[in-house]
């Protein structure tokens, strides 16, 4: 393989030209990617050669071309897999049915046939383009090709954009991930800091003592356990079984096939460190003639510490379940630290330990990893391995603390491991899969027990804050960057846990790399922005064409915009993100409703504090901090609503005959500076 592969590949292991399936994986360095190969026996058997010549030249080849602009950078494997199962395949297999043997007898005209069997086969939009690219891919690729594996020179289809080929747009192009529905994501993160704020303790005990019982099983202590004095494992026995007796506890115990139980004496053995066969001495003697009743499981010692509703959070907890309560603390940790990060799940599932720590400057929380989307040498070719961000993400303090958690529940360098406890692989036997941290798919599975888990224990206890299901479908990872750009842009002051809100969530990211474009982040930001704004506008034309009045130094500014905003943008469908956030710089957007008061925003002469640089499409007025002297100031009546509720409250204020003098000073001004407010909005509505 030309191109660059693990060091801990094997090369014994790596694919050959002459077989029919081609393993990717050690050519892929995401710890969180699936295993990935080329299965070439579902290309019909007349083109499996040629298919091969071209799959080896993309994957091998220095110069094998991308279908971007730039004349340089190759194809990732991942991206070959992709096109290679999603659109190859049916391209090949239809040339196939048509005869074709080598590419070379690939005409013009059948090129031209192609696109009518599409339609009349009714394929889907989005894959005639996947599959219309695909020929243009191997036409551009022809240069590499020996030439009996070259498409026609002339251009397929005489170069025309596929659009125009197809005459219409392809709908996938457009964003489809789902947000989270606002209750299910609140639940989930509510659930997974209450795991990490009051459960992780318990539950980092038990696992604690279910490894070291775990490691004194006889299979891994050959050898290794120490000899003991005589009389000195009866003595052990002896306070084994008071220590029993004196907490009104049974032997550990199982049943049997045969419905009877007996005593778990693997169990005990661990716990006393001695071998299995202390069953038939006399210290197992001992213990079968002790007189304690058997149970019917084996318990921890660990015990539970933290109450919920004045309970126990969890009853005792079995020796079988430490491993399910630590994965559920580690899919915790990885709601919170995925979500309130905002960065991508990939880059999430490949942090490393030791990757969080407090800038004592600036008293920032900070987090440092590798990218993948987007990590291109300066050839524009892909780097695989990643490259490590420039800046790290900054986050808050919950985030901080997910990562030390992660970092004692398991000895990984990878904070999301594939396995919290590693299996040792028989020698020839190992996966294919090469990463070692939890895929995406996992991941997902993870969530799903995560909710079930909750919503169990719920109906065990009586509690109503169960994790609802979403009406989106499954619980991804994909979504919750985009359910974290809604949460923002919707509920700035909703509460995350204790005093954390969303809003301060975003100021901490816009401190950092994570709140600069090339991280992505605003992008979703910017896509759920334009919605908020266009749902916006929307409602102010409808108000303004039912007379609703508008005051204040903008207030013709307000008119102006609303009116022109609908006639512009009413309609319009953006493709992606990044074009959402080109959008939102138009100036006819920037209307923000606070409260009791609509900014008009012009950077240029507002007042308050901006949140960004007066020349960034981004930059938002703080509508908290809004003055009163500022000419982007307008009030709508919904405005003076509010503005009235305020003056009521302030009128029962300075009633008060009890109320101090400074304070009702300060009251009797802000109330007069408000009724002035509606007198002034009052009487413009009457002209």
């Amino acid at each position: 393989m030309n191109r660059q592969i693990r060091q801990d590949a094997d090369p014994a292991r790596l694919s050959r030209f002459a077989d029919d399936r081609w393993d990717l994986n050690d050519g892929i360095f995401e710890d969180h990617a699936r295993s990935q190969s080329l299965n070439f026996e579902i290309v019909p058997e007349p083109l499996r050669l040629a298919a091969k010549c071209y799959i080896w030249q993309l994957i091998n080849h220095p110069k094998a071309r991308t279908l971007r602009r730039s004349s340089t950078g190759r194809v990732a494997l991942h991206t070959i897999e992709i096109c290679f199962y999603g659109a190859l395949q049916h391209v090949l297999k239809w040339f196939a049915a048509q005869g074709v043997t080598e590419f070379c007898q690939v005409t013009d005209e059948l090129l031209w046939d192609y696109l009518d069997a599409l339609d009349a086969d009714n394929v889907a939009i989005h894959k005639r383009y996947r599959r219309i690219t695909e020929v243009r891919r191997l036409w551009i690729q022809r240069d590499l090709l020996p030439f009996f594996l070259r498409l026609p020179e002339a251009p397929p289809w005489d170069g025309e954009d596929t659009q125009v080929l197809l005459e219409r747009t392809r709908g996938d192009r457009e964003n489809r991930t789902k947000r989270i529905g606002e209750h299910t994501m609140q639940a989930l993160l509510r659930w997974a800091v209450r795991f990490l704020e009051d459960f992780s303790e318990d539950i980092l005990a038990a696992w604690d003592e279910y490894q070291t019982l775990l490691a004194r099983r006889p299979e891994h202590m050959r050898g290794k356990r120490r000899r003991r004095q005589s009389g000195e494992l009866q003595a052990d026995v002896a306070a084994y079984i008071d220590r029993l007796r004196n907490r009104g506890e049974s032997l550990p115990g199982t049943r049997r096939d045969d419905g009877t139980l007996g005593v778990a004496w693997r169990h005990i053995a661990s716990q006393l460190n001695c071998a299995n066969s202390f069953e038939i001495t006399a210290s197992g003697r001992m213990i079968a003639e002790s007189g304690l009743p058997i149970g019917e499981d084996v318990y921890l010692d660990t015990p539970v510490t933290v109450e919920l509703d004045g309970e126990p959070w969890h009853p005792r907890i079995p020796f079988d379940q430490a491993p399910q309560l630590a994965q559920l603390l580690n899919t915790a940790c990885f709601i919170v630290v995925a979500y309130l990060s905002g960065a991508r799940v990939g880059e999430v599932l490949n942090l490393r330990r030791g990757c969080v720590h407090l800038d004592e400057t600036t008293g920032l929380w900070l987090m440092e990893g590798l990218y993948f989307k987007g990590a291109e040498d300066e050839d524009g070719n892909k780097i695989p391995e990643g490259t490590v961000r420039e800046e790290p993400w900054v986050i808050i303090e919950v985030v901080a603390q997910a990562v030390v958690i992660l970092e004692r529940l398991h000895e990984s360098h990878l904070l999301f491991p594939n396995r919290l406890k590693p299996i040792k692989h028989t020698p020839g036997k190992e996966p294919k899969r090469r990463g070692e941290a939890r895929s995406d798919r996992i991941i997902a599975q993870d969530l799903a027990k995560f909710a079930t888990w909750v919503n169990e224990r719920c109906r065990q206890i009586g509690r109503k804050d169960r994790i609802p299901a979403d009406a989106g479908g499954a619980i991804a990872p994909s979504r919750f960057r985009r359910t974290l750009a809604w949460f923002i842009r919707r509920k700035p002051r909703g509460l995350i846990a204790a005093s954390v809100q969303y809003g301060h969530t975003y100021t901490r990211m816009l401190q950092g790399y994570a709140g600069s474009y090339e991280a992505g982040f605003l992008d979703d930001y910017a896509f759920e922005d334009w919605l908020f704004r266009m749902e916006g506008i929307a409602e102010d034309e409808q108000r303004l064409l039912e007379g609703e009045h508008v005051s204040g130094p903008a207030a013709d500014a307000y008119r102006y915009r609303v009116q022109a905003a609908s006639r512009e943008f009413a309609g319009r469908v953006l493709t992606n993100e990044r074009h959402a956030r080109d959008v939102l710089g138009n100036p006819l957007l920037q209307i923000h409703h606070g409260e009791g008061m609509t900014c008009v925003l012009n950077p240029a002469v507002a007042a308050c504090q901006l949140r960004g640089s007066a020349d960034d499409p981004m930059v938002t007025p703080d509508t908290d901090d809004c003055r009163p002297n500022c000419q982007c100031l307008a009030r709508t009546d919904r405005d003076i609503t509010v503005v009235q509720e305020r003056v009521d409250e302030l009128t029962e204020i300075v009633a008060d005959p009890l109320a101090p003098h400074i304070r009702h000073a300060r009251e009797q001004n802000e109330l007069d500076r408000l009724r002035a407010i509606i007198e002034r909005h009052q009487r413009g509505a009457q002209q």
